[in-house]
């Protein structure tokens, strides 16, 4: 039988502070984002980050570098979704 291979991860990181600033290494994309929600994709899952004002600084998908400001009152994960069209997942 084949072995799976498993994908290389960025390296991710988080750092906060004092809840008023947030910066995130290893995001791939940013699906979408408010005042209130930024939605950012990881290879460690989706990461939501919620709170109030919230402003995207700096988004450096290259380099994979997201920074915020504002009033940070969570921040979840998801697990990653599978990647490829709709019918490629349903089709395997």
């Amino acid at each position: 039988m084949a072995e799976e291979k498993k994908a290389v991860r960025v390296p991710h990181t988080l750092i906060l502070e004092n809840r008023q600033a947030l910066t995130a290494t290893g995001v791939s994309n940013v699906d979408s984002f408010d005042d209130q929600v930024v939605v950012a994709y990881t290879d460690y899952g989706e990461l939501v980050i919620r709170g109030k004002d919230l402003k995207i600084n700096k988004l450096s998908v290259e380099s994979g570098e997201l920074t915020l400001a504002g009033e940070i009152v969570s921040m979840a994960y998801s697990e990653p979704q599978p990647t490829g069209s709709v019918f490629s997942r349903i089709f395997r």
